[in-house]
């Protein structure tokens, strides 16, 4: 299981619609967070230390997160997705930079699911 934080800063409109795009796919557990004070869920190390991998949405978002949780970013890959706050909720024009975008990192992270010891999964 690959567990995948997104991270914006308000957590209510891109980091909530990638934990939803994502959370469909097979061997991938999701979580999403905001780094602004009146964020929806305000991100904790907690959040961090769970990830094996984090996307936030602007060059911005990855400045906070250094300086805010340096200590707890260790061994974590953090990549910008580049992302402006200019969508709604599950925007499919959202939903379909996200899959773009993100899907080809999570691709390469995903674990091989098999039915049987040795056989490939249907």
């Amino acid at each position: 299981m690959t567990n995948v934080l997104f991270v914006c800063s308000a957590n209510r409109l891109r980091s909530p619609t990638a934990e939803q795009v994502f959370s469909k796919w097979p061997g991938i557990e999701t979580d999403s967070a905001g780094l602004s004070a009146g964020a929806s869920v305000l991100l904790s190390s907690e959040q961090i230390e769970w990830a094996d991998i984090i996307f936030v949405m602007e060059k911005s978002h990855r400045n906070k997160l250094t300086s805010r949780f340096r200590p707890y970013l260790k061994n974590k890959r953090v990549i910008c997705l580049d992302i402006p706050d200019d969508y709604e909720f599950m925007d499919p024009v959202l939903v379909r930079i996200l899959e773009n975008r993100v899907g080809r990192f999570l691709a390469q992270s995903a674990p091989i699911v098999r039915d049987e010891p040795g056989e490939p999964a249907s």
